[in-house]
């Protein structure tokens, strides 16, 4: 009886200790401090890396703490500072246009070709094609240089100065990437993006300065993702999009709903990535609402905060089940890339849903439920669901 009751006492400590833990608050001043400090500290090392190209300015890097989670911190979409490489004959100047993307200014070098015995025409015309091929060329030579060393000074910076946060939790992350928000501007103008995410755990961190793992481990526990757009339609993903905006237009969804902008974006090797916002109310006179997936009308703002609060738990199961459900539909994606619902969530101040919301699963999950070889509570847990900052 004596040894039950230590057993159940050292229980109830741990628990009490493990409760204290997450309840322990964190020190927003102190984070925020922390936060700026290692923004600039990333900056600095990516100047570094860069430092043999002329006219490097600096990025505008923003980092964000989700507890649970970790930091973020957001670089610019693909590139933002302009700057000169060399490459064979040609000397490119690349800057980086939010509309256009990279425009370019080519200098092309006399190369001692036998032009002199070439009409004007004709020469200008050969060095006009030799310049638009180079210029395609220099393109895409610098933009992967360029990321191959934003990711190095990226894995420096988690491994080296992760610790500068020093708040975060062992189970928390650092995550440098230029994924923000999207836009659908962008997607209009049918341009390509690079894509980068460089991932590394505070538990690895805290291995590495303690002696515990070599540098070069802790280097390879840091997930790295380089990838680009595609500009493609594909008839399958296009469905997937006509089905998901017929699902959750006011009539049929009963949590919330969308405006027919549900978009996708296919990246090489990755898989795709579905942008979706979703609204909860239609503003009436008098600051009242209508709410019509859940067939509320002329109610007012503490009426419609609650019911967007109660949805949303809802509004998460189903998505998933969604997803697995419409979403093997989908055949032109391999096996192990994913399919990827981001979605931007209905404003509620206060009501402590999140502001975006993240719901992935592999392809080959998709393709398993559909061929019956996979239970649909098997196939959900394989889902991975992330969090934005609660509103």
């Amino acid at each position: 009886m004596k040894t039950i009751r230590t057993l159940i006492g050292v229980c109830l400590m741990a628990v009490m200790q493990v409760t204290n833990t997450f309840a322990q608050k964190i020190d927003e001043e102190r984070m925020k401090r922390d936060i700026e400090v290692a923004e600039n500290v990333l900056q600095t090392l990516i100047k570094q890396e860069v430092n043999q190209q002329r006219g490097f300015f600096g990025m505008d890097i923003k980092g964000s703490y989700l507890p649970g989670y970790g930091v973020t911190f957001k670089l610019p979409p693909d590139f933002a500072a302009p700057f000169v490489i060399s490459i064979g004959e040609a000397e490119t100047a690349f800057n980086w246009d939010r509309r256009d993307g990279y425009s370019y200014t080519v200098t092309t070098r006399d190369d001692g070709d036998d032009e002199d015995n070439q009409s004007d025409d004709e020469s200008a015309y050969k060095l006009k094609n030799k310049t638009k091929e180079k210029k395609q060329l220099n393109a895409d030579s610098v933009k992967s240089e360029y990321n191959q060393k934003l990711i190095k000074a990226a894995k420096d910076f988690i491994i080296d100065y992760g610790d500068f946060i020093s708040q975060l939790g062992a189970n928390e992350k650092i995550v440098v990437t230029n994924r923000g928000d999207h836009n659908r501007g962008w997607y209009l103008s049918n341009s390509k993006r690079t894509h980068l995410s460089v991932e590394g755990s505070k538990s690895d961190i805290q291995a590495f300065k303690q002696g515990k793992i070599s540098r070069e481990q802790a280097l390879s526990k840091i997930t790295v993702v380089n990838t680009e757009s595609v500009n493609t339609k594909q008839p399958d993903l296009e469905l997937l999009t006509s089905i998901i905006n017929r699902l959750y237009s006011p009539d049929l969804s009963k949590t919330y709903f969308t405006e027919n902008d549900i978009y996708y974006e296919v990246l090489k090797d990755y898989g795709v990535v579905y942008y979706m916002q979703v609204y909860s109310a239609y503003r009436n006179d008098r600051n009242r609402f209508s709410m019509p997936t859940v067939a509320l009308n002329d109610v007012d703002q503490a009426t419609r905060d609650k019911k967007i609060t109660e949805v949303y738990p809802k509004f998460e199961q189903e998505l998933k089940e969604n997803i697995l459900e419409y979403g093997r539909t989908i055949k032109s994606l391999k096996d192990d890339e994913l399919v990827v619902f981001n979605v931007t969530l209905t404003k509620c101040k206060g009501c402590g849903i999140p502001s975006t919301l993240e719901v992935s699963v592999k392809s080959s999950v998709l393709k398993d439920f559909g061929a019956g070889k996979i239970e649909k509570g098997s196939a959900l847990n394989k889902f991975s669901v992330k969090k934005g900052a609660n509103q």
